[in-house]
């Protein structure tokens, strides 16, 4: 039995957990869920969006699974995603990128496993306002942060038998940060010998990227590369609404979607479980439920190959037909 916490989020977030949970139950995996709640639905009644039970609960079970979650606008609080990196030291964004069946995009055969590093870069957010007209941000890169994020980078390529893992930079311009990054790698790649080894600008990366993505494998970047790249390998596989996603530290874990909790459709039984699913199933290999992460993932891709789907990938099921029909092929 795994004790696991579960963020429902608000807005899609609860429908689309429900849908989750049944699917993993129907599989067969025991998990005993600690249901937290966070975002925007629990400041009228906390005052916060990510009361400290959440962290307490996720520091507890070490792996949590998280639905979409409101940022609240205007009214000073911290993104909740940022907070629960920040709190937990979650350094490693796990982004898969894999085409999914009779989903239709330009490329086929994308697999790629974007690692970016989450603590540091410019998202230190570290500025200042040097006068009226100029404003000035600092980029921190550190030793300490850059090798964990390139051994983890190295360890998942091993771990998942994958063959390469290439470093993205800018260290031909900015030579001293980026130049610490790359060279850091290249120390942490000699731990690696049977993984290939390769180096790219991240500009050029980005166009390599848009004509032959199938050629890359695992990419390990720093924060903010990280951040954008991410989201375009997103958009090569269908976009944010199938993209899976996980932060990871040394202790906890936290596997969430990309997109956001679209509270337009909330409650009307539309919203697309399928990122929330990836990211559980991840989840699952991350647990060594090995077996069970792939039983889930075959039915899935049945369920997307015989053409039934929510509305946004051309189907007619809602999120709960949807989550039924994953279960039948189970």
């Amino acid at each position: 039995m795994h004790n696991i916490t579960l963020i429902n989020g608000d807005g899609i977030g609860p429908e689309i957990s429900e849908a989750v949970v049944e699917i993993l139950k129907a599989s067969g995996v025991k998990i005993n869920w600690d249901i937290q709640t966070a975002g925007d639905d629990v400041i009228a009644q906390e005052g916060v969006p990510l009361p400290q039970r959440v962290l307490d609960s996720i520091k507890k079970n070490k792996v949590a699974l998280k639905a979409p979650v409101t940022t609240p606008i205007g009214r000073g609080f911290r993104s909740v995603n940022v907070q629960l990196r920040k709190e937990l030291d979650l350094y490693a964004n796990l982004r898969p990128c894999k085409n999914l069946p009779n989903i239709k995009t330009r490329f086929d055969n994308v697999d790629i496993i974007v690692v970016r590093e989450n603590t540091e870069d410019l998202y230190a957010g570290i500025e200042r306002q040097v006068d009226e007209n100029t404003a000035e941000s600092i980029k921190i890169i550190t030793k300490k942060a850059t090798e964990r994020i390139c051994r983890f980078a190295f360890d998942y390529a091993v771990k998942n038998a994958r063959k390469e893992v290439c470093v993205v930079t800018k260290a031909n311009i900015m030579k001293l940060s980026d130049g610490l990054f790359l060279n850091t790698y290249r120390e942490i790649a000699k731990d690696y010998p049977q993984i290939i080894q390769r180096e790219i600008l991240v500009d050029n990366l980005c166009m390599q990227l848009v004509q032959k993505p199938e050629q890359f494998d695992v990419l390990v970047l720093p924060n903010l590369y990280g951040d954008i790249v991410s989201d375009l390998c997103a958009g090569l596989i269908g976009g944010l609404g199938v993209a899976q996603g996980a932060n990871i530290g040394l202790d906890c874990a936290v596997f969430e979607p990309v997109h956001g909790s679209a509270p337009d459709i909330k409650g009307q039984n539309k919203a697309n479980p399928t990122a929330l699913l990836l990211s559980a199933i991840e989840m699952l290999k991350h647990i060594n439920e090995v077996d069970c992460a792939k039983k889930i993932e075959n039915a899935l891709f049945k369920t997307l190959n015989s053409g039934k789907s929510t509305a946004d990938l051309g189907g007619v099921l809602g999120t709960k037909e949807f989550a039924d029909e994953i279960i039948k092929n189970l």
